[in-house]
This record gives C-alpha cells, structure tokens and sequence, in this order.
C-alpha cells in the first residue's frame, strides 16, 4: 500500500533543505495495513540527484529523534547526518539513503519482540510491554511495505548485504528482533542501549526488580539462542552506557554476548559490544557515539 501523500517517494520535491547537504523527502501519513499510520523521513545523500548510482538504505527507528531538534524528544537529536557527512568525507562510508521511521504512541508495544512472549505465561505476558506485543505486525509494515515502496521508488541497493536497521533503547530489541526474524532482508542491525530488561514498568526492573522481569530476559535469550542466524553473513552492533537506566544494561549484554558466542558468532568479527563508560539513557550521549555504530553497520 503506497502512502497518499507522497507516492512519488524519492522523486517527490524535497520536503527541507538540511545543513550539510542533500535533501529529506517526507511522507506525512505512511498507511499500512498491519500498524497505524506514521511520519516517514527519508534523507537523500549529496549527489543523489546527479548521479545515477544506486545507494545502501539504512532504516532507524524513532525518526522523529534523528535529525531536526524541533521534532526529537527533549530538543535533542542523535546527529546522524553530520555523523555520516563526517564518515563520508573520511572515505569511511560510502553515500547512504537513511530512512526515519517515526514512533507511535504504541512504541512500546511495536518495538518488543512478540516471538519471545510466547514462552511466557498467558496470564501476564501482555503486561510486559504495558499491552500486546505488536512487532510482529511493524516488521511487516517494515518488510512488506515500506521497504518495497522505498526500493520501488529509490535507487537502491534493496539486497541484505546493503540493507540494515538500527535503533536505541527499546529500537535496539526491534532492530535485533528485525534481522532474526528476516535475515534475508536485513544484513545488519544497531543496537544502541539495547533494553535488555525487557519489561517497561518501572516497577519490573527496578532492583531487587520482578520475577517475571527476568523470566522475559531468559525468553528473550532461548529464543535469541535458536532463532540466530549461522554466523557468516550478518553482522550485529551492541552497545550501552553505565548511568541511570543503562547501568541496568552491562550483566544482560554480557549474558546476550554468550548466546551469540555459544551460536558462533565471533566477538570482533560478527558482532561487537561495547561499553561506554559514562554514557546515559538519552539521546545526547547516543549523538556522542552515533559515528561508532554508523561506521560498523555502514562501512564497505
């Protein structure tokens, strides 16, 4: 289903000029048939429009919080564009189509992985997310949708090799849960401050925190453990800070770490995960590290 707003995609007259260079296309209203209607932002690399070459996409999630102050969450954004414009100039990436994916007041809900739910007792699983795990029905939005739109509209590199997500907080677990759930379309996912706790009541993962908070954690990771892709073709970024709610983070990477080491996946090789010492649950402290996931997921 095309948006009604901007059919065209990347042909459309640019919605904004950014700082930097190259152009936003925006689409108001996304319609979908799987999740409610959204904002989507996509940002057109400099030369996009003189050139002929097709470009690698990257999609992130919460879009609002990527590149204009006046739209992200407390005036602050992640940076992304003089990130990549910087990496770019570097020669450490090559042009990339960027594709912000706004959030919802159902965030929480289309963002937790729903598979993992399913080993929970029926009785509470729908209290984890604060409502009914509703992923299932973004990936498709994501996979069946919106990236055919963009492909069909966008000179692009559509296979896996040239297609990855990226997200922070509860957009780590839907990036992961992205590339598991459809490794042949996406090659790579970031995961920045990944919510490894799951749970997002206050009240769950709070120390001494819920026993039902940490059997989600333990769904989450069987599930990781036998529905990761062999290693060899995919490639995952970790990361978290140490303050406020990322201090909760380093002991639940450090357990996911194992999953993928006992999967074979190589630390260095096939995923990294690092610790930033100092580092908060915000999007400041994601802007001050944004190049570091962009230069893994992106980098030829």
């Amino acid at each position: 289903m095309l948006p009604p707003l901007a059919a065209a995609g990347c042909a459309s007259p640019p919605s904004a000029a950014p700082a930097g260079g190259g152009r936003f296309v925006t689409t108001l209203v996304f319609t979908s048939a799987h999740v409610g209607p959204r904002r989507v932002t996509v940002w057109l690399p400099p030369g996009y429009d003189s050139d002929t070459q097709r470009h690698q996409v990257l999609y992130m999630h919460d879009g609002q919080n990527l590149f204009d102050p006046a739209d992200a969450y407390g005036g602050q954004t992640w940076g992304v564009l003089p990130a990549l414009l910087a990496l770019r100039a570097a020669g450490a990436v090559p042009p990339t189509i960027v594709v912000g994916i706004w959030n919802t007041p159902l965030r929480r809900q289309e963002y937790g992985p729903a598979a993992p739910l399913a080993r929970l007792p029926a009785a509470w699983r729908d209290q984890v997310y604060g409502g009914p795990a509703l992923s299932d029905g973004y990936l498709r939005f994501l996979v069946d949708e919106l990236k055919p739109h963009i492909d069909a509209t966008c000179r692009t590199l559509p296979g896996p090799a040239h297609t990855r997500v990226m997200g922070s907080s509860m957009g780590g677990l839907i990036s992961l849960y992205a590339l598991v759930q459809h490794p042949g379309v996406f090659g790579a996912a970031g995961c920045v401050s990944t919510h490894w706790p799951m749970s997002t009541q206050p009240a769950w993962i709070t120390p001494p925190g819920d026993p039902r908070a940490a059997q989600a954690q333990q769904a989450l990771r069987d599930w990781l453990a036998e529905r990761l892709p062999a290693p060899g073709a995919h490639r995952l970024y970790f990361d978290h800070g140490t303050v406020n709610l990322d201090a909760l983070y380093p002991p639940l990477q450090a357990q996911v770490d194992t999953v993928l080491a006992a999967r074979g996946w190589q630390r260095g090789i096939h995923f990294t995960s690092r610790q930033f010492d100092g580092g908060d649950h915000n999007e400041a402290a994601w802007r001050a590290r944004v190049q570091v996931p962009l230069q893994f997921l992106l980098s030829a």
